[in-house]
């Protein structure tokens, strides 16, 4: 067996009771495919892990709309490394027509908190009364904050996901790719990369260890912020130079 099919199966419920990480530690890395394929064999050589499996499919399509203001005050917030920082989207599983709407905020230790609430596929793009008086929930007990005016939907960043988990370890890691951004100016597609993201409780575990003896070294890398940087006329993306030359070497707008 290679690729995918060398790693056994688990169900989502079984992924979620192993590794639900609603509060944890996200650490980024860009490898190329080729780069990518040597370190997912060297899991599958392990025996430790084990691969996302619902109904026979491996690999799941995902469809993001990120929400911000006119003036894109969580893009600036993110990109100004502020501390009390917030995102807002809806995510929708293509392949099931599942949705949620997410709002993520950093926790009193810097990492990821993301609290979740079930979502109508056909409302992706608008934020509902439920889910507003969620975010307004979620704000105003992570940072005593009101939700700012004027968050509409501003761009959608569409990929492919495959998920591996350590279900020992508790450790989740996800590969993205074949990004594609949308906005009202343009869309552009990222060249074959593999983005790849290791959740766990904590830093420095044996898949953070496998991929620095490899010589890869974590990324600052945000999709929507990739996404907007590549889209948006004026936006600098200077955290993100290095991701957006490895996706969008040299990319021109082009209309959607």
């Amino acid at each position: 067996m290679s690729g995918l099919d060398a790693f056994p199966g688990m169900g989502l419920d079984e992924v979620v009771a192993a590794a639900d990480l609603q509060t944890r530690t996200d650490t980024k890395y860009l490898l190329s495919p080729e780069r990518y394929r040597w370190f997912r064999d060297r899991l599958a050589d392990s025996g430790d892990w084990a691969c996302l499996d619902i109904g026979g499919r491996r690999r799941f399509s995902y469809e993001s709309v990120y929400f911000d203001t006119p003036d894109l005050l969580t893009y600036r917030q993110h990109r100004q490394g502020r501390r009390r920082r917030f995102k807002v989207r809806t995510r929708l599983y293509a392949d099931s027509g599942e949705c949620a709407f997410e709002v993520k905020v950093k926790g009193a230790r810097q990492d990821t908190v993301k609290e979740r609430l079930p979502y109508a596929a056909s409302d992706a793009a608008v934020i509902t009364a439920d889910a507003a008086a969620h975010l307004a929930r979620t704000l105003w007990d992570a940072y005593g904050m009101r939700v700012p005016a004027g968050l509409e939907a501003r761009l959608r960043t569409d990929y492919r996901r495959h998920t591996l988990v350590d279900p020992a370890a508790g450790v989740r890691i996800t590969c993205d790719e074949d990004l594609r951004c949308v906005s009202e100016s343009g869309a552009v597609e990222s060249r074959p990369v593999s983005l790849v993201e290791v959740k766990s409780a904590k830093e420095g575990g044996a898949a953070d260890r496998l991929l620095w003896s490899m010589g890869a070294r974590p990324v600052p890398v945000s999709k929507y912020c990739l996404a907007v940087a590549v889209l948006a006329p004026g936006m600098h993306g200077n955290p993100w130079a290095r991701a957006l030359h490895e996706c969008f070497p040299g990319v021109s707008r082009v209309r959607a």
